[in-house]
């Protein structure tokens, strides 16, 4: 899953691809890189984010989902915690929304997910992205976002969205410290309990600058490294900014956990 953030204030990109001629070559390049998904959004979620009004995020993405519909193959994502936001994308040509909120900031995106049959990723996130980095708290992390996405899954079914449209993301860096972030990429594999594909995105976010020592456009070594134990340990979709060296990443990883678990297969046998 490339991202595709136009927006002004994003934290790793915000600016890069506010102009929609730039937006579009940009996704079409991830493409050509080897993305699956392309995910838009038009409001950022970085610690300290502000809301934008829903005419200001569809003034930002519809241009570009349009131009991606009809000119691409690609599998688009709306990146929104509206539902007035999202009808419209899936109107426009978008077949998933990428909620950060698990569809429990706008109580119409249930439904509104289930009218159009769409995809869902259902993300876990402690308090809002204006001050959910200012002292976030658990118990037992893992085992409180496991309990969290389930119980989101279960709403999203009972709202009439089938199983098989519904995704789930942990949320690194939303709501967590970098101790947080790093016990939920030790236990990725609990997360698959829940029986749900897995999406993790950890690419350049402040942990990684934490552990390394490194700004924001020098963090793709450090992204590299979380990915490749992401997808060995069960994530099945990565949502990254630098596609191309991910694909490579990803793909020599989950070769790798391929072979694990034909060999574990093969030894019970």
């Amino acid at each position: 899953m490339g991202i595709l953030n136009v927006t002004p204030d994003s934290f790793s990109d915000g600016g890069q691809f506010a102009d929609h001629a730039a937006a579009i070559a940009q996704a079409k390049q991830m493409l050509i890189d080897g993305a699956d998904i392309i995910d838009i959004g038009g409001e950022s979620t970085r610690p300290g984010a502000g809301r934008v009004d829903a005419d200001e995020e569809l003034r930002r993405v519809l241009p570009v989902i349009r131009a991606l519909a009809t000119e691409t193959d690609a599998i688009i994502s709306i990146d929104t915690s509206k539902a007035t936001v999202a009808r419209a994308a899936l109107e426009a040509g978008a077949q998933i929304v990428n909620d950060v909120s698990a569809m429990s900031a706008d109580p119409a995106m249930a439904a509104t997910v289930a009218e159009f049959g769409a995809g869902v990723v259902l993300m876990h996130m402690q308090g809002t992205p204006r001050e959910m980095q200012d002292n976030p708290q658990y118990d037992n992390v893992v085992s409180e976002i496991c309990n969290y996405l389930q119980d989101r899954v279960s709403l999203a079914v009972a709202a009439g969205i089938a199983a098989e449209q519904i995704a789930i993301d942990p949320g690194i860096g939303f709501g967590k410290s970098t101790e947080h972030n790093l016990q939920i990429l030790a236990n990725l594999q609990q997360l698959t309990k829940i029986g749900q594909p897995l999406l993790v995105g950890l690419s350049r976010k402040r942990f990684i600058g934490i552990l390394t020592e490194s700004t924001v456009e020098n963090r793709l070594s450090g992204s590299l490294a979380g990915l490749t134990c992401a997808v060995l340990n069960g994530a099945g979709i990565m949502r990254v900014h630098d596609v191309g060296p991910s694909w490579q990443a990803g793909r020599i990883a989950a070769a790798i956990r391929s072979e694990t678990n034909e060999y574990a297969l093969r030894e019970k046998a």
